[in-house]
């Protein structure tokens, strides 16, 4: 877990996929109770200096993450991000090709009513709002540089899903999806005999590569988490062997 800043109001990190933003269901950690002990810092408690919550990111999400040092940080911060006036980019690696370069998603998103961790788009839900526009195309899958505009939960997947851009690997809105092989898309690749051939990326292909927003000092601030191994060599993989 990379630090991108710290300072006496702010701590952003590059957060790995696999480790949950903050504590809950059967977690034995999070992103928040590892900084914390980092950085020598109480996560609980009402003292300043301590370490707080401003936003969130799925666990098998990975890129920017940033905390907030003081209440005070914490009030300003979290009121950008409840009023949409940070701008996030993701970049996305989806199934399929879109018929434009880019676009925009206006659909309301609601609670799935038979699945506690699902989203769905719904004319009864709340407004959320995401741009994309095509940063690389392959045969069969493109990267698509993302933008929400608002900040509902899962609203990057199911608002991709709703496009029929679903991302290419995603247990929750694309089970059915076929795991990224090599074999898939490199002419006469095989995997070595009696060996089983392993997915180029096994997570979420999600990454949060840049929050910008104004620190608690009046100051631009921005940040950038670069990719980590395994979204690279997935990318690496499409470039040179499945280009459209």
């Amino acid at each position: 877990m990379d630090l991108l800043t710290n300072d006496s109001c702010v701590a952003a990190v590059n957060k790995p996929c696999g480790l949950a933003t903050i504590p809950g269901r059967g977690e034995k950690t999070s992103v928040f109770e590892e900084l914390a002990a980092l950085l020598g810092l109480p996560h609980t408690g009402t003292v300043d200096p301590r370490l707080r919550v401003v936003h969130r990111l799925d666990k098998d999400t990975s890129g920017v993450l940033l905390f907030a040092k003081t209440i005070e940080a914490q009030r300003l911060i979290s009121h950008q991000f409840q009023n949409n006036t940070t701008r996030k980019e993701y970049l996305a690696i989806v199934v399929g090709r879109p018929d434009a370069d880019q676009g925009t998603i206006d659909a309301a998103l609601a609670p799935h009513p038979t699945s506690r961790d699902r989203m769905l788009v719904s004319k009864h839900g709340r407004p959320a709002l995401t741009e994309w526009k095509v940063e690389d195309a392959f045969r069969g899958y493109s990267l698509l540089r993302v933008f929400p505009r608002t900040g509902k939960t899962h609203q990057i997947r199911v608002h991709l899903k709703h496009i029929g851009l679903p991302l290419a690997v995603d247990a929750l809105y694309n089970p059915h999806g076929p795991p990224l092989l090599l074999s898939s898309f490199k002419r006469r690749y095989r995997p070595a005999r009696d060996e089983d051939e392993r997915p180029l990326i096994a997570r979420l292909t999600l990454h949060a590569e840049k929050l910008s927003l104004t620190h608690p000092s009046g100051e631009p601030l921005a940040l950038e988490a670069p990719m980590p191994k395994d979204f690279r060599a997935a990318l690496n993989m499409l470039r040179k062997y499945a280009r459209a």
